[in-house]
């Protein structure tokens, strides 16, 4: 019998208003049901936001400290229950093990930094332009937080929006990725466990149109939190910006590493292994494009090649398995789609480029990891965000034409060039046009005290992470306090 699993609003697991359900299947064993999830609609909103209002009024008034209190709570707990969680995760999206294990630790480290960000909280104290007068900046929550998750990081990034929301005195309404609904669960039982009040946190199961969609246009909802597509992301701040919604997205990338020709070829090459394949390929910060200096175009190529027809692909929770499967079968097609595409462009496919369908792997969805050389700045699979296990490689003649390739595209997330001049590296630094450079390093491995975003249309402005998240998370008060026992006039009385 598969797990049934239920919402939870107003401080209650609920089924669905609608009775409605939907099943939650293993990408690397199709047959295998993981659970049974209600199919939410607008009404099953409505009470969870209705709720998380109600509760906001008192959750805002316990001191910051307190409420970092309860997320150590929550981080003590996923310690003790990592190897459960993280096989959790692997069957219900794919990755390999070792991922969800660090999958897992990023939510540790997260609720960690929110415990210390509890006591921080600065505003500023700022000198006044009159006499016996004090002025202050403080920062307050801002009400109801909706939060919409994906489904290839189902720990990391709800935590990354959930406990800064949750530490600033907001409440939650929570909408994970219908292919990752356990996580989501198992992730707000744990808060529940360490002390956030029941009304402070509702988790809404469904589609995008059947529940996040409802979410973002819903009046008493103040902010929007959202990890996805670029595509939905334009679609949801259309939608949030008819209430001035505070919206943050975290959109798509086209990340790209740069190998220069004095780079540490080794270690550029288990970036890029990494960078390329590591989560089958499905990160928005994931390395889908390799910028080669000629001179050392044709050595890494037949290294890269090498090395990356010795991955194994299999189920997730086998050790010794590097590749597990994409998410669902129309992901796959669509990344088949556009091996399709980048042959007919002329591109030259040298391993992978079809589904892997040996033994075992044919119980799921299973892409082989997928070389392109010979690829054109302008070709599609070196514009468009695949989200899967192909990498497309081109060759430059210096770092000039470098870093004019990747900056070549509409997004702006990730980078990473792999030299060893100093001057180049600062170089790029200053160049490249992301969010987020690593200098012999690969483009993947956030940390979670860091800010985590990008430029162009990889998303608004707003960063995850770090203490750039909990500015999102709450409004600036400037306060002004007059002591002088008159009238005095900011400037008037000052000069």
């Amino acid at each position: 019998m598969a797990d049934i699993y239920k919402n939870f609003i107003n401080g209650e697991w609920v089924d669905a208003k609608s009775g409605e359900t939907f099943e939650n299947r293993n990408p690397a064993n199709w047959g295998e049901i993981v659970g049974i999830f209600p199919k939410s609609s607008k009404e099953d909103v409505d009470l969870a936001v209705k709720a998380a209002r109600e509760a906001f009024e008192e959750w805002r008034l316990v001191p910051a400290p307190v409420r970092g209190e309860i997320m150590k709570r929550a981080g003590d707990i996923m310690v003790e229950r990592k190897e459960e969680i993280a096989r959790l995760m692997t069957r219900e999206m794919g990755k390999v093990i070792d991922e969800t294990r660090g999958d897992t630790q990023e939510g540790i480290d997260t609720a960690y930094y929110a415990f210390g960000e509890g006591r921080r909280l600065f505003g500023a104290t700022v000198p006044s332009e009159l006499p016996n007068k004090f002025n202050m900046t403080m920062r307050i929550p801002i009400g109801v937080a909706g939060v919409i998750s994906p489904w290839n990081f189902p720990m990391a990034i709800p935590t990354w929006k959930i406990f800064p929301a949750l530490l600033t005195g907001n409440t939650v309404v929570f909408k994970p990725a219908s292919d990752t609904p356990a996580t989501a669960t198992k992730f707000v039982e744990i808060l529940l466990e360490a002390g956030v009040p029941p009304k402070a946190i509702n988790l809404v199961h469904g589609t995008g149109n059947g529940v996040g969609i409802p979410l973002v246009e819903h009046p008493d909802v103040d902010l929007i939190s959202f990890t996805g597509s670029s595509a939905v992301g334009k679609m949801i701040s259309q939608r949030a910006s008819k209430d001035l919604k505070r919206v943050s997205l975290e959109l798509g990338g086209k990340n790209a590493q740069i190998v220069m020709d004095d780079a540490d070829l080794k270690l550029a090459l288990e970036g890029v292994l990494w960078g390329a394949f590591g989560t089958t390929g499905q990160r928005c910060t994931a390395t889908s494009r390799l910028i080669l200096h000629e001179k050392v175009y044709d050595k890494f190529v037949d290294m890269l090649v090498n090395s990356a027809s010795k991955l194994k692909l299999g189920n997730g929770l086998d050790e010794s398995v590097d590749v597990g499967p994409v998410i669902n079968e129309a992901a796959r097609q669509k990344i088949h789609g556009y091996v399709e595409i980048g042959k007919s462009e002329g591109a030259k496919l040298l391993i992978g480029g079809e589904y892997a369908e040996e033994g075992d792997l044919k119980k799921g969805f299973f892409y082989k990891p997928t070389i392109f050389v010979d690829v054109k700045p302008e070709m599609r699979i070196a514009q468009e965000e695949i989200f899967g296990p192909v990498l497309s490689v081109i060759k430059v003649r210096d770092f000039d034409e470098a870093i004019r390739v990747i900056n070549g595209v509409v997004y702006g997330l990730s980078s990473s060039i792999y030299t060893q001049d100093v001057n180049l590296a600062y170089r790029a630094m200053r160049d490249i046009q992301a969010g987020i450079t690593y200098i012999n390093g690969p483009t993947i491995g956030a940390e979670c005290h860091m800010p985590f975003g990008g430029v162009k249309e990889t998303g608004n402005g707003h960063r995850e992470g770090g203490w750039a998240v909990y500015e999102f998370f709450t409004e600036t008060k400037t306060v002004y306090v007059d002591f002088s026992g008159k009238l005095q006039r900011a400037q008037i009385d000052n000069r």
